[in-house]
């Protein structure tokens, strides 16, 4: 056995637990040939190593002003979830050799679809080395792919189970209600066997149960989202695909009851979440004098309750699955706060990027300006983004697999979900990628198991596209090609 399956084998016996699971999704070949009915694909959403469910898709019918936009399609079978490798561990089959990628990908990327500017990074997830490179270290705008970037910094700096948490304290004669910056704080009513939110009703319950236990039948309500700094609109203004970036939030400040896509929002996120949260304190019996009041919990305030957000592997996965702005701007900050430094747009980047760094990742060219892609001056390299999800496909960086779980799966969930169909139809189950798509660009980052059973990694960048659709076709072939080349 080569030294490689050797070492993987070792590394599977010896390692907790907890981390053999976050990599078994390199080795699901009981899933293979599985094949499931439309309701069944419908209700079930993605397979993201059985840690949850995905919620359900809403496609965008029209252009809107940034963010990803899908139109919806009736999936009548599933092919193989994800492809079984071909042999021990990530290792699989034969490595692809540069010469059989090229034959494979180098007519693909001469697709006027992909505009004046392309480029294309292949690695091997087992050993990390780079396959095949075209332009693959000129760095272009990412678009929503840099939140790879966000998530990988957020999961370095925090690791996968850090949960945020959403506090009401004693002050003074009345309560606060403390933002921590959890947007998926929730108002909604939960269901099914997926993650658990942090509620708004239960942080009510358990608040009315405190002070009803102190004889507390009437309070004052504050609230304080300071835990965040600096602006709270993002460059592009106000916007469909993003609130406010606040600490203290309900439903990611959406005016209606969806949980993802392009959704009217409130342009006071805090203070809608506290008059929504008195309103449940009277529900329950507990007047509330007056209308809630921003306000600055003290240092020593007395802890009256508080909920927990689910774990930030479930927020990454969510964010990467549905391309979700808010909770990427959220990771980033969370970040900024782990680190040190200001929690707003500048400090988040500022943190992440020395994060990055500190992982050994190819910073030449790369520059973040915000967590969601929304940013046109965010920049980055192909090599950047295939290498990082090689590395987090490294059994050595258990902490950073959300980063692979998270990922939409091709013809199946999130904004991968309308893609894949007619002649890419065979890649459905088996590529994973993060969509990126703005105005003129469109890129895919994601990964793949070739034709002889190997994990790779890929990213496929365009700049100056006029086509959108023709340009997504074009990215969806090149990623096709990778599934089904052995490319020796």
């Amino acid at each position: 056995m080569p030294e490689a399956g050797r070492w993987q084998i070792r590394w599977w016996r010896n390692a907790p637990e907890a981390q053999r699971r976050t990599v078994r999704f390199v080795a699901v070949s009981a899933v293979a040939g599985l094949v499931v009915a439309t309701g069944a694909v419908l209700a079930a959403g993605p397979w993201d190593s059985g840690q949850r469910k995905a919620e359900r898709a809403r496609a965008a019918a029209a252009p809107r002003a940034g963010g990803e936009h899908h139109a919806g399609h009736v999936i009548s079978a599933a092919p193989p979830v994800l492809a079984p490798l071909g042999g021990a561990g990530a290792a699989g089959g034969q490595e692809p050799t540069r010469d059989g990628l090229a034959a494979t990908l180098e007519p693909l990327l001469t697709a006027s679809a992909l505009g004046p500017e392309r480029s294309a990074s292949v690695f091997d997830a087992a050993t990390g080395q780079k396959l095949y490179g075209s332009g693959s270290d000129t760095a272009y705008t990412p678009a929503s792919t840099i939140k790879l970037a966000t998530a990988t910094a957020a999961l370095a700096a925090l690791g996968p189970e850090h949960r945020i948490e959403t506090a009401v304290v004693r002050e003074g004669e009345g309560i606060v209600l403390v933002g921590g910056g959890d947007p998926t704080l929730t108002v909604q009513s939960q269901k099914g066997d997926g993650p658990r939110f942090a509620s708004l009703a239960e942080l009510a319950d358990a608040t009315v149960r405190a002070l009803k236990g102190r004889g507390v039948s009437h309070t004052t309500l504050g609230y304080d989202a300071s835990r965040y700094s600096g602006p709270a609109m993002h460059p592009i203004g106000p916007n469909e695909n993003l609130a406010p970036v606040s600490a203290l939030m309900v439903d990611e400040g959406r005016m209606d009851d969806s949980d993802h896509g392009p959704a009217e929002r409130t342009a006071e996120p805090a203070a809608d979440a506290a008059r929504k949260f008195a309103a449940m304190l009277r529900e329950r019996g507990v007047a509330v004098d007056g209308d809630p009041a921003e306000a600055r919990a003290g240092a020593g305030a007395q802890r009256v309750a508080s909920v927990a957000s689910a774990p930030l592997s479930a927020l990454v996965e969510r964010a990467l699955t549905n391309s979700d702005n808010d909770i990427a701007e959220a990771l980033a900050r969370q970040t900024a706060l782990a680190s040190g430094a200001s929690a707003d747009f500048e400090g988040a980047a500022k943190a992440a990027t020395a994060g990055l760094t500190k992982l050994g990742l190819p910073m030449a060219g790369v520059h973040l300006a915000d967590g969601s892609g929304l940013d046109r001056t965010d920049q980055a390299s192909a090599d950047f983004l295939a290498e990082l999800l090689a590395r987090a496909a490294d059994p050595r960086r258990p902490e950073l697999r959300p980063v692979l779980t998270g990922l939409p799966v091709a013809g199946f969930t999130g904004t991968l979900k309308e893609r894949y169909s007619g002649d890419d139809g065979a890649a459905r189950g088996v590529v994973r990628a993060k969509t990126g798509t703005l105005t003129g660009v469109n890129t895919l980052a994601g990964t793949v198991v070739d034709a002889s059973g190997r994990l790779l990694t890929f990213a496929f960048m365009t700049s100056g596209t006029t086509d959108p659709d023709g340009a997504q076709r074009a990215l969806d072939r090149l990623a096709t090609g990778v599934a089904g080349c052995g490319c020796h």
